[in-house]
């Protein structure tokens, strides 16, 4: 029996592709589409609910799922180490819920975030560019947000990061000590610089996102990777390592 699937979100730019690479799988059936007029409880008889909205509605459309003996796969960008903490506290009480946060849905932009970490073991001085699109609807981006994150969990045993002149506000949003510059501009889809300074040496690591289509080998290991996942996960790494296994 196939997967049923609802995917909230669907006419957003990430839906359609989510609901086009659904359509094309033959162990998932597309039950369900909800725009930002739907009612959530049109995701009922769904299997698993895939989140693609908005980061002041994910938390919405996550509780309900969770609520409802429902999977979720969060494509929505905006959860940050402290919303995630407070998810952990509802998954606590719902140990067979299962959760699934994707940044991004990019390889390219995971294998940059990984390759980061094992930079960022060496050099501390770090800021990090993130450029996308002019209609995008939150800032920093959550791939620039988790990348943040996850270097400054690397630097926290190795005398944290540096970024000097903080307080000023031309030098970024402090992500976990870590500047993050975020720019918004026509001709862009998504891009994103993480540099390094070390004595006498820089070193950027660019990811450059040129077709919604980078997004699709993603989105099926995701949603492979929800067949036999409980609890929360965060990054599609996760759904790496089975095949590189």
């Amino acid at each position: 029996m196939p997967t049923r699937v609802a995917v909230v979100g669907a006419t957003g730019r990430l839906g359609t592709q989510v609901c086009h690479v659904i359509e094309s799988m033959p162990d998932m059936e597309l039950v369900a589409r909800l725009d930002s007029h739907s009612d959530l409880h049109d995701m009922l008889g769904a299997d698993l609910c895939v989140d693609v909205t908005l980061p002041g509605v994910s938390s919405q459309v996550v509780e309900f799922a969770i609520a409802q003996g429902i999977k979720v796969l969060v494509g929505t960008s905006g959860w940050s180490a402290d919303r995630l903490a407070a998810l952990e506290k509802t998954l606590a009480a719902t140990p067979e819920a299962s959760v699934y946060i994707v940044p991004n849905f990019s390889l390219g932009a995971t294998l940059q975030m990984m390759i980061s970490k094992t930079v960022a073991e060496h050099w501390e001085s770090i800021e990090i560019v993130e450029t996308h699109h002019a209609g995008k609807a939150d800032s920093p981006s959550g791939t620039a947000v988790r990348t943040a994150e996850e270097i400054a969990a690397v630097r926290r045993d190795r005398g944290g990061v540096i970024a000097p002149h903080s307080n000023q506000s031309a030098r970024g949003e402090q992500v976990q000590g870590i500047p993050v510059h975020s720019l918004r501009l026509t001709g862009v889809l998504a891009k994103q610089d993480v540099v390094f300074g070390g004595v006498g040496e820089t070193l950027t690591i660019t990811h450059d996102t040129h077709s919604r289509d980078a997004y699709q080998a993603g989105i099926i290991m995701a949603l492979r990777f929800m067949d036999s996942h409980t609890g929360l996960a965060v990054g599609l790494e996760h759904a790496l390592r089975p095949a590189a296994s």
